[in-house]
C-alpha cells in the first residue's frame, strides 16, 4: 500500500463527563475527508487511544470507519502492551475495513523490553495480522525508541511496510530512509496520478451504489426494488515502493521529505488540513521557496500547539478552527485563558 502524503490523526471527542461524544466524531472525519489530506489515522496519540478502554476503542474504529470518504487511505491505532491485545484490536480495525494498522513498541517492562523481545513483539503482530503494520515510533511517550537495528530487520519482513517516526529529528529519518533502502520492494496499486489505492476503497467501489427502481415503472403488479447501480471500474495502475517513512513532525516536514520521507502523520493537520498540505504540495512540486515559505508559516504555531501543549492544544486548535475538539480526557488538564488566547493568536493567519 502506498504511504504518501499527509495524514491527520483525529481526535476523541467527549461529553463533558468524558464518555465518547461519537456524533461528533463523525463529524470531525466527514470534515476532514473533505480536504485534500491522503488520509486519516484513528487511535493515534492526539486520540488519546491510551485514554480509552477496549469496547470505546472498538466503537471508535467503528464509527470513524463508516463515516469516512472512500478515497482517504485509513489507519487504525491498535497497540497494545501485548501481542495478544493488539492482535484482537487489529482483527476490530480489518473487520472495519481499515486499511492499515499503525503500532508502537510496548514500553511499560521496559528492563525486559530487550532488542530480542521488541522484534519478537512486531513480527509476531505483523505475522498474524490481517493488516499491513507501520511501525510507530514516538520515544517522547514511550521513554523508548524502536532502535535503527529493530526497524532495518523489521523492514524485511513482508507483512510491516513503514514506519511512522515521531523523534522529531531529520538526521533519524535519513538514518532510517538508508538503512532500509535494500528493504524488499512492493508492487502497490495506485490511481493514474499515483494516488493511493487500497482494498478497502477497491471493495467499495465494487460495491457501488443501489439505485430504487419504483413499483411505478416496473408495470402492472410489479413490485419496488432496490438494484445495483452498474459499476464503473476505477482505472488504476502499479507503482514500486520499499520501505515507507512518515514523519511525525509538523515544525520540519519539508526538510524530512528532503532527507526521504514519503509523507508525515501531523497532529498539526487535525486542526489545519490546508495549511500542512500546502508544504507537501509545494514539495512535492519542486517549489522549494513556496515549500520553505509555507514551513516557516506554520512552524511556531505547530511547535506550540503540538509539541508543547499536545492534545489540550490540538483540541482547542481544532475548536477554534471549525472542527469539534473540546477538553482531553483526564488527568490532562484543561488549558488556561492565556493559553488559549495565545492559540487564537496563532492560528490568526493559519488556513484550516
Amino acid at each position: 500500500m502506498l504511504l504518501e502524503g499527509v495524514f491527520a490523526p483525529v481526535t476523541t471527542p467527549f461529553y463533558p463527563d468524558e464518555r465518547v461524544y461519537f456524533k461528533k466524531l463523525e463529524s470531525n472525519v466527514s470534515h476532514l475527508s473533505l480536504t485534500a489530506l491522503a488520509g486519516l489515522v484513528v487511535l493515534g496519540s492526539t486520540g488519546e487511544a491510551v485514554a480509552l478502554d477496549d469496547a470505546e476503542s472498538r466503537e471508535v474504529l467503528r464509527v470513524a470507519a463508516l463515516s469516512a470518504a472512500d478515497d482517504k487511505v485509513l489507519i487504525a491505532g491498535v497497540a497494545r502492551e501485548s501481542v495478544k491485545a493488539t492482535l484482537d484490536l487489529t482483527e476490530v480495525a480489518a473487520s472495519a475495513g481499515y486499511d492499515a494498522v499503525l503500532v508502537r513498541n510496548p514500553s511499560y517492562y521496559r528492563p525486559q523490553l530487550t532488542q530480542d523481545a521488541v522484534l519478537h513483539y512486531f513480527r509476531s503482530v505483523a505475522d498474524r495480522s490481517p493488516l499491513p503494520v507501520i511501525l510507530y515510533s514516538i520515544p517522547r511517550f514511550t521513554q523508548a525508541e524502536i532502535s535503527l537495528e529493530v526497524v532495518t530487520e523489521l523492514a524485511q519482513h513482508a507483512n510491516i511496510i513503514g514506519l511512522k517516526e515521531s523523534s522529531g529529528s531529520v538526521e533519524r529519518v535519513r538514518q532510517v530512509v538508508q538503512a532500509t533502502r535494500l528493504a524488499p520492494r512492493r508492487t502497490v496499486i495506485v490511481t493514474p496520478i499515483f494516488e493511493a489505492v487500497t482494498g478497502r476503497m477497491q471493495a467499495r467501489k465494487a460495491a457501488g451504489p443501489g439505485t430504487f427502481i419504483s413499483a411505478d415503472s416496473l408495470g402492472d403488479g410489479g413490485i419496488a426494488l432496490a438494484v445495483a447501480a452498474p459499476v464503473v471500474a476505477r482505472k488504476t495502475r502499479t507503482r514500486e515502493v520499499g520501505f515507507q517513512v512518515l514523519t511525525g513532525s509538523a515544525a520540519t516536514l519539508k526538510e524530512s521529505l528532503d532527507a526521504g520521507a514519503s509523507g508525515a502523520v501531523l497532529a498539526f493537520a487535525t486542526c489545519a488540513p490546508q495549511a500542512c498540505q500546502e508544504i507537501y504540495i509545494a514539495w512535492k512540486e519542486h517549489d522549494d521557496r513556496l515549500a520553505i515559505d509555507r514551513q516557516q508559516h506554520i512552524a511556531q504555531a505547530s511547535n506550540v500547539i503540538g509539541s508543547q501543549l499536545g492534545v489540550a492544544g490540538i483540541k482547542y486548535a481544532c475548536d477554534f478552527n471549525g472542527y469539534f475538539g473540546g477538553k482531553a480526557r483526564s488527568p490532562l488538564l484543561p488549558l488556561t485563558a492565556e493559553l488559549k488566547a495565545e492559540i487564537e493568536g496563532l492560528l490568526g493567519q493559519i488556513r484550516n
